[in-house]
Parts: structure tokens; sequence; C-alpha cells
């Protein structure tokens, strides 16, 4: 449908799950890319796949917790296609699991730099180059987890990703007159390698399937349709939202 048809969009997180299936979905509707992730060779992976496909990507690994990475993510977009329309700032990890008491300082200061400290460095930089065409759609990855269903042994990963969350409101306030439009996807599970490494059982899987009404666990372009929905034109009007897209965990309880 086209519906990302001369825009640019830069996305972390690109080279699995999520933030891949969205690379390749937004490629289709006419977006060119700037992709990112630690892995090089996925990423030329991606790249290779959106071009035999007639997209137009390219890929730059890195640290997304750098400030000069995602000063230089923005600045290959603007070389390369010489603006800035969507950022997809999605990469992020479970972070230190286990009882709250018994989490290293350098496992909550990972889970917070990852998840929440990449969303702010990024849209420093995004916003900037967004400004000056007057528009942009920024979409940060949050989750359900520490907002509307609580899990014990995740207190880094919920806190750093709810987070996001009051980010999204105060840069939505703080950009939408000029044009800038910024929210977050909450996901239930996804079936991702990160879902798969922290459900590694039959007893786990069947507890998550069954927290959700639906009574199963999204596929990454399930999720990846409703980043297409924020960054395009036809949610002009949304702005500061945090959107459940959970397959109503929120409203069940195992």
């Amino acid at each position: 449908m086209n519906r990302l048809n001369g825009k640019v969009a830069i996305i972390t997180g690109a080279s699995a799950g999520i933030g891949r299936a969205t690379a390749k979905l937004f490629a289709n509707e006419g977006a060119k890319l700037v992709v990112a992730a630690r892995r090089q060779a996925e990423l030329d992976s991606l790249v290779a796949e959106i071009t035999a496909d007639g997209g137009v990507a390219v890929a730059l690994a890195g640290d997304v917790t750098s400030e000069s990475y995602a000063q230089a993510l923005v600045e290959l977009a603007l070389a390369k296609f010489g603006r800035l329309d969507v950022a997809f700032n999605n990469a992020g990890i479970l972070g230190e699991m286990g009882p709250t008491t018994g989490v290293s300082e350098q496992g909550w200061t990972a889970a917070l730099n990852t998840n929440l400290t990449s969303g702010f460095l990024g849209a420093k930089h995004q916003i900037p180059a967004m400004l000056k065409t007057g528009a942009g759609s920024i979409i940060f990855t949050s989750t359900f987890v520490g907002y509307s269903f609580a899990f014990p042994g995740v207190a880094a990963y919920a806190a750093s990703k709810s987070g996001l969350i009051g980010l999204t409101q105060a840069l939505a306030a703080e950009y939408g007159p000029q044009g800038i439009r910024v929210n977050a996807i909450l996901p239930g599970a996804v079936d991702t390698q990160m879902y798969r490494d922290m459900n590694n059982t039959a007893e786990s899987q069947a507890f998550i399937t069954n927290m959700h009404a639906l009574k199963r666990v999204a596929q990454p372009e399930e999720l990846a349709r409703s980043v297409l929905y924020l960054a395009s034109d036809d949610s002009s009007f949304i702005t500061g939202t945090a959107s459940l897209i959970d397959g109503g965990a929120s409203i069940t309880r195992a």
C-alpha cells in the first residue's frame, strides 16, 4: 500500500524479532531504512533480504547505549537519504533477573541503559533531524510488564521499560506543537528469541500462553503492523499514547 512511500526510518534492534519484522514491513511499504543492532552479520542478512525484495536499506552496527552511535545513525540517514521521518527505538534486553534484593547494581544499570537511556539518546538526536521537515513519528517498544501485569523477578526490566512511557509522554507534549508524534507500544508475549530464552520449559510456555485472552503469544509480524500504523499518516492524530498490544493479557489473569 506504500503507506511509508518517500519516508526515511531508523530502526534499532533490527537484527531479530520485532525489529527485523518491522524493517521488512517498512521496506515493503516504501520506506528507506537505516537498520541498527549490535550484530553486523545479521544486519547484512537483513539488508540483503530487503534489497532482494526491491527495498532500500543500509546498516550500521553498534551499541545503542552510546550517544555517538545514536548520532551516527541520524547522520547516516541524512547523508544517504536526506531526511528522517520515523524512528522505531526498539532495542532492548531482559537484563538481570531474580529477586530484586539480589540484583546487582551492574545488572540494574545495564537494563536501564539499554532499554531506557538508549531511547532518550535516540530521540535526542532524531528530533532535530525531524524538526527540519516539520514532522516525524517516534515509537518506543515498552511492555505490558510493570504496566498492567506484574511478574516477580524482573524489576530492572519492568522499571526500565515503564520509564519509556514517561519519556513518551514528555516528548509528545514537548514536541507536538512542532509536528512530531511520539508513542509507545506495549506488547504482550511475542515469539522471539528473548521470549524463548525467558520461557524455556513447557510449563512456563503454557503459563504465558494462558495468561493472554487470545490463548497464544504474538508473532513479530503482528507487532510490526501496529508499529506501521503509528509510523504512518493513518495515526496522524495519535501522540503520547502507550498502546497495549498484548492479546488481552491486561484483562486476564492465568
